[in-house]
């Protein structure tokens, strides 16, 4: 995690850098102010990933003499299958159509979301798939 830390903290170095040039050079307020964000958001991620790394161990990442099977392991959990995002993409999509056709569509589109995010949340508590 130390690598990355150090990278990010470099790269808003550079954005830093890069930001008084073109504010200097353009005059143009809405780049200039996008670039000293772009510093921002860089130099965050930069000290939250090296305050972080003083205090989790060592990875594979920091160590020169590291394979690449030394950083493999468990990634997460992944759901098999599910039938959720269709209804809330058919929802999604419904809704959307409402803003160009008439927002009448929303009182279809409404309670085919609902369905959808209720079935999403609630998806490991029933049926086939339940865990406790």
């Amino acid at each position: 995690m130390k690598i990355q830390g150090k990278m990010f903290i470099w790269l808003s170095v550079f954005i830093l850098a890069m930001a008084i040039v073109y504010g200097v050079w353009s005059k143009e307020p809405a780049g200039t102010t996008a670039l000293f964000l772009a510093f921002g958001l860089s130099i965050m991620i930069g000290y939250y990933l090296a305050f972080t790394a003083r205090r989790v161990d060592v990875g594979a990442q920091d160590n020169k003499e590291a394979d690449v099977a030394d950083d493999a392991g468990e990634v997460g959990f992944f759901s098999p299958h599910s039938w959720q995002p269709l209804s809330l993409g058919i929802g999604g999509a419904l809704a959307f159509m409402g803003v160009v056709f008439g927002w009448w569509l929303l009182y279809f589109s409404a309670p085919i979301i609902m369905i959808g995010l209720w079935g999403w949340v609630f998806e490991y508590y029933r049926g086939e798939n339940r865990t406790q």
